[in-house]
């Protein structure tokens, strides 16, 4: 046994022996007051640190390796927990000590399935050929909210509608990178016709359980996608003990899907009572509002009237935390996104326990979407019957619908809940000139595809299931006889491949070897279902789960187009 005086420290050491610093990256004194400087007197925890890496990439245009063990050392986190958070997400550019600095612009380019139909293919090759990549990096990227101009492209933070490589020559040339703002209706305006009476009588004299009774009677359910009955939420949340949260999913990264974004560019407020009215009945301590990158403009407005409701006096300052996700479409799925609220990697929880008992920082969370709590208002000032009063082929309420693809006035349109897809064509002007209506995809790629034969069910909730696809977030996309359904089936999975967070095996690798399969001429069902069938049965969220949908509907209705030669090969 030895004896403890003659042991010797680790720092302790003859010639030549011990070290002088520690193990791992040292911190550069000038990188760290770089940092100190950056953050100012924001509080270093630890839920803000995908805020501070958007702070060094919107500053420096990337996050050097000294940034990154500096931003460690201010936050007293591992540098192993800083970078396995900055490349997890897409919009950051993490870099080692001897990578190469990119250009200074990045230009990203949509190519999800409305952006491909429209010809973003065409644009990367004539983008990637004619910039000069030592100053313009240009990258894939997926659908950016904006499927009704496709295709589109992102010039710094400024989108560029119905993208031709003319056009973005002149956005680069112009210099100007910035979001443009739409015009909106502002807290003035939006009180000045009744907006936030409704908040303050609530708050004054409300029940909420008489509100909560209104909500379930106009039938609303979430319109995230899941579509659970909102009227219920509420109530299972308040069971639980408190201090409770609200996070509010803004991240509306469906491919197709748009409508959140249409309302918040033009009624924000609508929203936004919504929101407080819901936060107010569940007794939330604070909300958090996690919006997608993808949209700067929404964030800028968001901004500026989050604000404004702070100076009005209607929230306490700091009563919303406004949330920037960092492209991850993960993040959509309720777990996930309270892990990136967090300041972590967005990987889906186990469940149980739910959101509602354990959610964001352990404690009871209620969890609602964007146009979820625009309806919430309404319903509120309304009466139920804003959406119940609405009936359609057995159905009812309204419902949104994000339409695009090979129709001739691509858009959103607020119809009754039972609608088929050859209304939602017409209201959307009816089949773009010289196309032919041959396959639709009812709510995203988790959707699946559907033949045109099946034009007569209802595009709502339940309603698809027994056809093998769901409605989703009523993302819709509209294919014409000049289209592949197989390789609108490529793109959907090349979608969900690059965007597994990677957690569990079926999702990560099925997408990988599915993707694969369906690249040969003629494509191997039987082992493609075998895969289909791990996916759907051991993933552990609605990724993996719904990934096996346009494979499986392709191979249904479209199997003359997968057994050697396509009918537009």
């Amino acid at each position: 046994m030895l004896d403890g005086s003659n042991r010797k420290g680790v720092w302790k050491s003859g010639k030549g022996r011990g070290r002088a610093t520690p193990k791992g990256r040292q911190y550069d004194d000038a990188a760290l007051s770089e940092i100190r400087a950056l953050l100012g007197d924001r509080p270093r925890r630890r839920d803000l640190l995908i805020e501070f890496l958007h702070l060094i990439q919107d500053r420096y245009g990337h996050q050097s390796a000294a940034h990154l063990r500096a931003l460690a050392e201010e936050m007293r986190l591992s540098m192993a927990e800083i970078w396995e958070v900055a490349t997890f997400y897409a919009h950051f550019d993490p870099l080692r000590e001897d990578d190469p600095v990119p250009p200074d612009l990045t230009i990203r380019v949509c190519d999800s399935l409305s952006c491909e139909l429209a010809g973003s293919e065409a644009l990367i090759d004539a983008l990637e050929s004619g910039m000069d990549p030592s100053r313009v990096r240009v990258l894939r990227a997926p659908c950016m909210g904006r499927c009704d101009t496709a295709p589109v492209c992102e010039v710094g933070h400024r989108h560029v509608d119905h993208a031709t490589p003319d056009l973005v020559s002149e956005v680069v040339a112009s210099g100007d990178r910035h979001a443009r703002i739409p015009d909106y209706e502002t807290l003035d305006t939006y009180r000045a016709g009744g907006g936030y009476g409704t908040l303050t009588r609530l708050r004054e004299t409300g029940d909420w359980e008489a509100v909560q009774a209104q909500v379930a009677a106009s039938g609303l359910r979430g319109l995230g996608g899941a579509g659970f009955p909102s009227g219920k939420k509420w109530g299972f949340v308040r069971a639980n003990p408190g201090p409770r949260l609200m996070a509010v999913n803004g991240d509306e990264g469906e491919p197709g899907t748009f409508k959140d974004r249409y309302y918040l560019e033009r009624v924000p407020h609508l929203f936004l009572e919504g929101m407080l009215i819901a936060a107010w009945a569940v007794e939330a301590e604070r909300v958090y509002l996690y919006m997608r990158d993808e949209y700067p403009a929404v964030l800028e407005i968001l901004r500026r009237e989050i604000a404004a409701l702070e100076a009005a006096g209607l929230i306490a300052p700091g009563y919303v935390e406004l949330r920037r996700g960092a492209g991850a479409y993960i993040c959509g799925e309720e777990s996930a996104m309270i892990e990136s609220i967090e300041g972590k990697r967005g990987l889906p929880r186990h469940r149980p326990p739910y959101v509602a008992q354990v959610g964001l920082f352990g404690r009871p969370t209620l969890v609602h979407n964007i146009e979820t709590c625009h309806w919430i208002a309404r319903i509120c000032r309304e009466g139920p019957e804003v959406l119940s009063a609405h009936e359609r082929n057995g159905r009812k309420g309204l419902r949104s619908y994000s339409v695009s693809g090979r129709v001739a006035a691509p858009g959103v349109y607020l119809l009754p809940a039972g609608s088929t897809i050859t209304d939602i064509i017409a209201a959307a002007g009816g089949m773009a000139e010289g196309h032919v209506f041959k396959a639709y995809q009812p709510g995203g790629p988790s959707s699946g595809l559907l033949p045109a034969s099946l034009d007569d069910v209802p595009l709502d909730f339940d309603t698809l299931q027994p056809h093998g696809s769901f409605i989703g977030s009523a993302a819709v996309v509209v294919l014409s006889d000049r289209d592949s359904a197989r390789d609108a089936a490529l793109n959907m999975l090349r979608f969900f491949e690059a965007e597994s967070c990677g957690q569990c095996t079926p999702c990560r690798i099925g997408c990988e070897k599915a993707v694969k399969l369906m690249q040969a001429p003629t494509w191997d069902t039987g082992l493609l279902e075998e895969v289909c069938q791990a996916m759907a049965d051991a993933s552990i969220c609605g990724l993996g789960q719904a990934a096996p949908n346009p494979i499986r509907l392709v191979a249904k209705h479209f199997s003359e187009e997968i057994s050697g030669m396509s009918e537009n090969e």
